[in-house]
Protein backbone atom coordinates (compact mmCIF):
# COMPACT_ATOMS: atom_id res chain seq x y z
CA UNK A 1 0.00 0.00 0.00
CA UNK A 2 1.19 3.76 -0.88
CA UNK A 3 0.35 6.54 0.89
CA UNK A 4 0.54 10.01 0.55
CA UNK A 5 0.71 11.96 3.85
CA UNK A 6 0.33 16.11 2.19
CA UNK A 7 -1.18 17.83 5.62
CA UNK A 8 -1.39 21.40 5.85
CA UNK A 9 -0.33 22.78 9.65
CA UNK A 10 -2.47 23.08 12.61
CA UNK A 11 -2.04 26.92 13.13
CA UNK A 12 -1.18 27.71 16.18
CA UNK A 13 -0.32 23.86 16.93
CA UNK A 14 2.49 22.12 14.91
CA UNK A 15 4.00 23.02 11.47
CA UNK A 16 2.91 20.95 8.53
CA UNK A 17 6.27 19.04 8.71
CA UNK A 18 5.19 17.48 12.10
CA UNK A 19 1.94 17.07 11.25
CA UNK A 20 3.05 15.07 8.49
CA UNK A 21 5.58 13.02 11.07
CA UNK A 22 3.07 11.72 13.48
CA UNK A 23 0.54 11.17 11.25
CA UNK A 24 3.24 8.91 8.72
CA UNK A 25 4.44 7.48 12.86
CA UNK A 26 1.35 6.16 13.81
CA UNK A 27 0.43 4.71 10.10
CA UNK A 28 3.79 2.25 10.60
CA UNK A 29 2.35 1.38 13.77
CA UNK A 30 -0.34 -0.07 11.94
CA UNK A 31 1.37 -1.30 8.97
CA UNK A 32 5.28 -0.96 8.94
CA UNK A 33 5.29 -2.60 5.31
CA UNK A 34 3.29 0.56 3.86
CA UNK A 35 4.90 2.79 1.30
CA UNK A 36 4.41 6.57 3.00
CA UNK A 37 5.38 9.80 0.88
CA UNK A 38 5.28 13.21 3.40
CA UNK A 39 4.31 16.32 1.18
CA UNK A 40 4.28 18.74 4.24
CA UNK A 41 2.13 21.84 2.60
CA UNK A 42 1.27 25.24 3.14
CA UNK A 43 -0.85 28.21 1.06
CA UNK A 44 1.00 31.12 1.13
CA UNK A 45 0.73 31.88 5.13
CA UNK A 46 3.05 31.43 8.02
CA UNK A 47 5.17 28.40 7.31
CA UNK A 48 5.06 28.09 3.73
CA UNK A 49 9.37 28.52 3.35
CA UNK A 50 9.60 25.82 5.21
CA UNK A 51 7.16 23.64 4.20
CA UNK A 52 8.36 24.06 0.28
CA UNK A 53 11.73 23.77 1.43
CA UNK A 54 11.26 20.47 2.94
CA UNK A 55 8.79 19.46 0.10
CA UNK A 56 11.25 20.00 -2.63
CA UNK A 57 15.05 18.79 -1.14
CA UNK A 58 15.78 22.63 -0.74
CA UNK A 59 17.79 24.79 1.94
CA UNK A 60 17.45 27.58 3.79
CA UNK A 61 19.34 30.74 2.91
CA UNK A 62 19.23 33.14 6.68
CA UNK A 63 20.35 36.90 6.76
CA UNK A 64 19.95 40.04 8.46
CA UNK A 65 17.20 42.29 7.20
CA UNK A 66 14.75 45.07 8.39
CA UNK A 67 11.74 43.83 10.13
CA UNK A 68 8.11 45.79 10.49
CA UNK A 69 9.59 48.84 12.26
CA UNK A 70 12.68 49.15 10.44
CA UNK A 71 14.58 47.40 13.15
CA UNK A 72 17.00 44.92 12.08
CA UNK A 73 16.49 41.45 12.43
CA UNK A 74 17.55 37.37 11.82
CA UNK A 75 15.10 36.02 8.48
CA UNK A 76 15.39 33.61 5.94
CA UNK A 77 13.94 32.74 2.68
CA UNK A 78 13.85 29.23 0.94
CA UNK A 79 16.02 27.92 -2.63
CA UNK A 80 13.86 24.95 -3.70
CA UNK A 81 15.60 21.44 -4.93
CA UNK A 82 15.56 22.64 -8.24
CA UNK A 83 17.98 25.45 -7.32
CA UNK A 84 16.73 27.56 -9.86
CA UNK A 85 13.79 29.19 -7.67
CA UNK A 86 13.78 31.62 -4.46
CA UNK A 87 10.76 31.09 -1.99
CA UNK A 88 10.20 34.29 0.00
CA UNK A 89 7.94 34.23 3.30
CA UNK A 90 6.66 38.05 4.32
CA UNK A 91 5.17 36.59 7.57
CA UNK A 92 9.71 36.06 8.67
CA UNK A 93 10.54 39.39 7.95
CA UNK A 94 6.97 41.90 8.10
CA UNK A 95 4.67 38.96 9.74
CA UNK A 96 2.37 39.82 12.81
CA UNK A 97 3.41 37.39 14.75
CA UNK A 98 7.00 39.51 14.81
CA UNK A 99 4.94 42.09 17.09
CA UNK A 100 3.60 42.12 20.37
CA UNK A 101 -0.20 43.00 20.36
CA UNK A 102 0.11 45.60 22.40
CA UNK A 103 2.95 46.93 20.03
CA UNK A 104 0.72 46.07 16.58
CA UNK A 105 0.33 49.58 14.56
CA UNK A 106 -0.34 49.57 10.66
CA UNK A 107 0.36 52.87 10.33
CA UNK A 108 4.06 52.41 10.59
CA UNK A 109 4.64 48.95 9.49
CA UNK A 110 6.65 48.54 6.59
CA UNK A 111 7.45 45.79 3.62
CA UNK A 112 10.98 46.98 3.40
CA UNK A 113 12.22 44.08 4.78
CA UNK A 114 10.57 42.15 1.79
CA UNK A 115 12.04 44.08 -0.75
CA UNK A 116 15.43 43.23 0.99
CA UNK A 117 14.35 39.72 0.73
CA UNK A 118 13.67 39.65 -2.78
CA UNK A 119 16.84 41.84 -3.79
CA UNK A 120 19.28 39.42 -1.77
CA UNK A 121 17.47 36.43 -3.77
CA UNK A 122 18.12 38.29 -7.21
CA UNK A 123 21.61 39.45 -6.56
CA UNK A 124 21.98 35.65 -5.24
CA UNK A 125 21.30 34.84 -9.01
CA UNK A 126 17.69 33.97 -8.61
CA UNK A 127 15.03 34.86 -11.33
CA UNK A 128 12.08 32.60 -10.54
CA UNK A 129 10.98 34.03 -7.28
CA UNK A 130 7.91 32.93 -5.31
CA UNK A 131 6.40 35.56 -2.84
CA UNK A 132 4.09 34.20 -0.03
CA UNK A 133 2.15 37.14 1.30
CA UNK A 134 0.14 35.67 4.52
CA UNK A 135 -0.16 36.62 7.90
CA UNK A 136 1.34 40.68 7.14
CA UNK A 137 1.50 43.36 10.06
CA UNK A 138 1.67 45.53 6.95
CA UNK A 139 -0.72 48.01 5.18
CA UNK A 140 1.71 50.13 3.22
CA UNK A 141 0.19 49.28 -0.42
CA UNK A 142 3.32 47.48 -1.18
CA UNK A 143 5.65 50.99 -1.10
CA UNK A 144 8.58 49.67 1.31
CA UNK A 145 8.86 46.84 -0.39
CA UNK A 146 9.76 48.89 -4.11
CA UNK A 147 11.47 51.47 -1.43
CA UNK A 148 14.07 48.58 -0.80
CA UNK A 149 14.05 47.76 -4.08
CA UNK A 150 15.33 51.41 -5.46
CA UNK A 151 11.79 53.04 -6.00
CA UNK A 152 11.71 56.58 -4.75
CA UNK A 153 8.48 58.39 -3.24
CA UNK A 154 8.48 62.22 -2.25
CA UNK A 155 6.37 64.68 -0.49
CA UNK A 156 5.05 67.85 -1.75
CA UNK A 157 8.58 69.41 -0.94
CA UNK A 158 10.55 67.11 -2.55
CA UNK A 159 11.35 65.39 0.62
CA UNK A 160 11.78 61.32 0.78
CA UNK A 161 8.46 59.64 2.22
CA UNK A 162 9.26 58.12 5.66
CA UNK A 163 8.29 53.90 6.11
CA UNK A 164 4.41 53.35 7.28
CA UNK A 165 0.82 53.46 6.07
CA UNK A 166 0.30 56.13 7.60
CA UNK A 167 2.75 58.35 5.01
CA UNK A 168 0.99 57.10 1.67
CA UNK A 169 -1.42 60.41 1.58
CA UNK A 170 1.60 61.96 1.32
CA UNK A 171 3.40 60.24 -1.76
CA UNK A 172 3.54 63.31 -4.57
CA UNK A 173 5.59 62.50 -6.69
CA UNK A 174 7.15 58.77 -7.55
CA UNK A 175 10.66 58.10 -9.28
CA UNK A 176 10.58 53.87 -10.78
CA UNK A 177 13.90 55.24 -12.79
CA UNK A 178 16.46 54.00 -9.69
CA UNK A 179 14.46 50.29 -9.79
CA UNK A 180 16.99 47.67 -10.15
CA UNK A 181 17.59 46.32 -13.50
CA UNK A 182 17.17 42.80 -12.67
CA UNK A 183 13.43 42.83 -11.85
CA UNK A 184 12.63 42.78 -15.86
CA UNK A 185 14.75 39.87 -15.67
CA UNK A 186 12.55 37.96 -13.07
CA UNK A 187 9.94 35.94 -13.05
CA UNK A 188 8.09 36.51 -9.96
CA UNK A 189 4.69 34.53 -8.72
CA UNK A 190 2.92 35.41 -5.79
CA UNK A 191 1.24 33.05 -3.24
CA UNK A 192 -2.09 34.87 -2.54
CA UNK A 193 -5.35 33.29 -1.28
CA UNK A 194 -7.46 36.25 -0.98
CA UNK A 195 -9.45 38.46 -3.88
CA UNK A 196 -10.12 41.58 -2.24
CA UNK A 197 -9.33 45.26 -4.23
CA UNK A 198 -6.79 47.92 -3.26
CA UNK A 199 -9.09 49.78 -0.77
CA UNK A 200 -12.85 50.46 -0.98
CA UNK A 201 -15.09 48.53 1.97
CA UNK A 202 -13.71 45.32 0.85
CA UNK A 203 -10.13 46.57 0.86
CA UNK A 204 -7.55 45.50 2.57
CA UNK A 205 -7.92 48.49 4.88
CA UNK A 206 -11.43 47.64 5.78
CA UNK A 207 -11.09 44.34 5.94
CA UNK A 208 -7.66 43.18 7.40
CA UNK A 209 -6.49 46.50 9.33
CA UNK A 210 -8.24 45.99 12.66
CA UNK A 211 -6.75 42.66 12.91
CA UNK A 212 -3.23 44.39 12.79
CA UNK A 213 -4.05 46.75 15.40
CA UNK A 214 -5.65 49.67 13.62
CA UNK A 215 -8.79 51.98 15.20
CA UNK A 216 -11.41 53.00 12.99
CA UNK A 217 -10.13 56.19 12.11
CA UNK A 218 -6.78 54.21 11.53
CA UNK A 219 -9.06 51.88 8.91
CA UNK A 220 -10.29 55.63 7.17
CA UNK A 221 -6.28 57.26 6.82
CA UNK A 222 -4.87 54.32 5.58
CA UNK A 223 -8.16 53.02 2.74
CA UNK A 224 -7.69 56.89 1.96
CA UNK A 225 -3.79 56.48 1.96
CA UNK A 226 -4.15 53.22 -0.54
CA UNK A 227 -6.52 55.18 -2.65
CA UNK A 228 -4.11 58.29 -3.37
CA UNK A 229 -1.33 55.77 -4.43
CA UNK A 230 -3.35 54.27 -6.41
CA UNK A 231 -4.01 58.17 -7.89
CA UNK A 232 -0.32 58.64 -7.88
CA UNK A 233 0.37 55.19 -9.21
CA UNK A 234 -1.49 56.24 -12.60
CA UNK A 235 0.31 58.95 -13.77
CA UNK A 236 3.24 56.41 -14.54
CA UNK A 237 0.78 52.99 -15.04
CA UNK A 238 -1.53 52.66 -17.77
CA UNK A 239 -2.36 49.31 -16.05
CA UNK A 240 -2.80 50.51 -12.57
CA UNK A 241 -4.76 46.71 -10.59
CA UNK A 242 -6.38 48.49 -8.09
CA UNK A 243 -9.44 46.60 -8.65
CA UNK A 244 -7.22 43.23 -9.97
CA UNK A 245 -8.45 40.41 -7.41
CA UNK A 246 -5.81 39.92 -4.76
CA UNK A 247 -4.25 43.78 -4.73
CA UNK A 248 -5.70 43.81 -1.32
CA UNK A 249 -3.98 41.31 0.00
CA UNK A 250 -1.12 41.88 3.12
CA UNK A 251 -2.29 45.31 3.36
CA UNK A 252 -2.10 45.81 -0.34
CA UNK A 253 1.45 44.36 -0.75
CA UNK A 254 -0.18 42.03 -3.52
CA UNK A 255 -0.63 45.31 -5.51
CA UNK A 256 2.95 46.49 -5.18
CA UNK A 257 4.10 43.53 -6.32
CA UNK A 258 2.06 43.62 -9.65
CA UNK A 259 2.82 47.07 -10.45
CA UNK A 260 6.29 47.35 -9.66
CA UNK A 261 7.56 43.68 -10.29
CA UNK A 262 4.69 42.84 -12.88
CA UNK A 263 3.97 39.81 -10.67
CA UNK A 264 1.63 36.83 -11.09
CA UNK A 265 -0.67 36.21 -8.07
CA UNK A 266 -1.68 32.36 -7.96
CA UNK A 267 -3.23 30.41 -4.93
CA UNK A 268 -0.80 28.97 -2.65
CA UNK A 269 -1.79 25.30 -3.37
CA UNK A 270 -1.41 25.57 -7.26
CA UNK A 271 1.94 27.28 -6.56
CA UNK A 272 2.83 24.02 -4.25
CA UNK A 273 1.17 21.64 -6.80
CA UNK A 274 3.58 22.35 -9.54
CA UNK A 275 6.24 23.03 -7.68
CA UNK A 276 6.45 20.35 -5.85
CA UNK A 277 5.21 17.65 -8.30
CA UNK A 278 2.68 16.61 -6.48
CA UNK A 279 0.81 14.79 -9.38
CA UNK A 280 4.04 12.77 -9.88
CA UNK A 281 4.46 11.75 -6.39
CA UNK A 282 0.98 10.68 -6.46
CA UNK A 283 0.80 8.52 -9.01
CA UNK A 284 -0.43 4.83 -8.06
CA UNK A 285 -0.83 5.76 -4.77
CA UNK A 286 -3.92 4.06 -2.66
CA UNK A 287 -4.83 7.18 -0.28
CA UNK A 288 -3.81 10.54 0.19
CA UNK A 289 -4.28 12.01 3.50
CA UNK A 290 -4.20 15.48 4.37
CA UNK A 291 -5.79 17.99 6.71
CA UNK A 292 -5.36 21.52 8.75
CA UNK A 293 -6.07 22.97 11.89
CA UNK A 294 -9.75 23.29 11.42
CA UNK A 295 -12.01 21.83 8.59
CA UNK A 296 -14.95 23.89 7.87
CA UNK A 297 -17.20 25.16 4.98
CA UNK A 298 -14.57 28.00 4.38
CA UNK A 299 -12.43 24.93 3.50
CA UNK A 300 -14.35 24.11 0.37
CA UNK A 301 -13.52 27.43 -1.41
CA UNK A 302 -9.89 26.28 -2.60
CA UNK A 303 -7.93 25.59 0.86
CA UNK A 304 -5.36 23.26 0.35
CA UNK A 305 -6.82 20.03 1.21
CA UNK A 306 -9.92 20.95 -1.00
CA UNK A 307 -7.15 21.58 -3.91
CA UNK A 308 -5.18 18.41 -3.50
CA UNK A 309 -8.31 16.51 -3.16
CA UNK A 310 -9.16 17.86 -6.64
CA UNK A 311 -5.67 16.35 -7.99
CA UNK A 312 -6.14 13.07 -6.02
CA UNK A 313 -9.76 12.64 -7.82
CA UNK A 314 -7.94 12.96 -11.25
CA UNK A 315 -6.64 9.61 -10.26
CA UNK A 316 -9.57 8.10 -8.81
CA UNK A 317 -7.16 8.21 -4.98
CA UNK A 318 -9.43 8.12 -2.24
CA UNK A 319 -8.95 11.15 0.44
CA UNK A 320 -8.68 11.27 4.20
CA UNK A 321 -9.17 14.33 5.40
CA UNK A 322 -7.71 14.56 9.11
CA UNK A 323 -7.70 17.96 11.00
CA UNK A 324 -7.21 19.10 14.35
CA UNK A 325 -11.45 20.25 14.89
CA UNK A 326 -14.27 20.05 12.11
CA UNK A 327 -16.35 23.13 12.37
CA UNK A 328 -18.95 24.24 10.66
CA UNK A 329 -20.73 23.11 7.87
CA UNK A 330 -17.79 21.16 6.99
CA UNK A 331 -19.31 18.26 5.19
CA UNK A 332 -19.06 21.03 2.57
CA UNK A 333 -16.02 19.09 1.95
CA UNK A 334 -17.61 15.76 0.66
CA UNK A 335 -18.56 17.64 -2.36
CA UNK A 336 -15.09 18.73 -3.23
CA UNK A 337 -13.24 15.34 -3.41
CA UNK A 338 -12.84 14.70 0.03
CA UNK A 339 -14.35 11.64 1.46
CA UNK A 340 -14.21 11.17 4.61
CA UNK A 341 -13.71 13.99 7.46
CA UNK A 342 -12.37 13.41 11.10
CA UNK A 343 -11.15 15.77 14.11
CA UNK A 344 -8.43 13.97 16.16
CA UNK A 345 -9.64 14.89 19.50
CA UNK A 346 -11.58 12.45 21.12
CA UNK A 347 -13.61 14.50 23.61
CA UNK A 348 -14.92 17.95 24.36
CA UNK A 349 -12.07 20.11 26.05
CA UNK A 350 -10.51 23.42 26.05
CA UNK A 351 -7.87 24.70 23.57
CA UNK A 352 -5.13 24.24 25.56
CA UNK A 353 -5.34 20.56 26.34
CA UNK A 354 -6.01 19.48 22.41
CA UNK A 355 -2.41 21.22 21.74
CA UNK A 356 -0.43 19.68 24.47
CA UNK A 357 -1.96 16.28 23.35
CA UNK A 358 -1.84 16.75 19.54
CA UNK A 359 0.99 14.16 19.03
CA UNK A 360 -0.24 11.23 20.54
CA UNK A 361 -3.69 11.86 18.61
CA UNK A 362 -2.56 12.25 15.66
CA UNK A 363 -0.44 9.22 16.00
CA UNK A 364 -2.91 6.81 17.63
CA UNK A 365 -6.03 8.61 14.74
CA UNK A 366 -3.61 7.76 11.67
CA UNK A 367 -3.45 3.81 13.52
CA UNK A 368 -7.13 3.51 14.17
CA UNK A 369 -7.39 4.43 10.33
CA UNK A 370 -5.15 2.27 8.90
CA UNK A 371 -5.60 -0.63 10.95
CA UNK A 372 -9.69 0.17 9.92
CA UNK A 373 -8.82 -0.27 6.24
CA UNK A 374 -6.25 -3.52 6.66
CA UNK A 375 -9.65 -4.82 8.25
CA UNK A 376 -11.86 -4.27 5.63
CA UNK A 377 -8.72 -5.38 3.06
CA UNK A 378 -8.87 -8.52 4.54
CA UNK A 379 -12.39 -9.46 3.87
Amino acid sequence: MKIVIAPDSYKGCLSSIFVANYLEEGIKKADSTIETIKIPIADGGEGSVNAFVNATNGEIIKLKAHGPFMNLIDSYYGVLGNNTTAIIEMATIAGLNLINKDMQNPLLTTTYGVGELIKHAIDSGYRDIIVCIGGSSTNDGGMGMAQALGVKFYDKNNKLIKQGGKYLVDVNKIDTSTLISTIKECNIIVACDVKNPLYGKNGASYVYAKQKGASYDDILLLDKGLKHLSTEIKKTYTNNFENYEGAGAAGGLGYGLLVFLNATLKPGIDILIDKCDFKEKIQNANLLITGEGKTDYQTAFGKAPVGLAKVAKEYSIPVICISGALGENYEAVYSHGIDSAFSIIPDTMNLEQAITNAKEYLINFAYAIIKTIIAFKSK
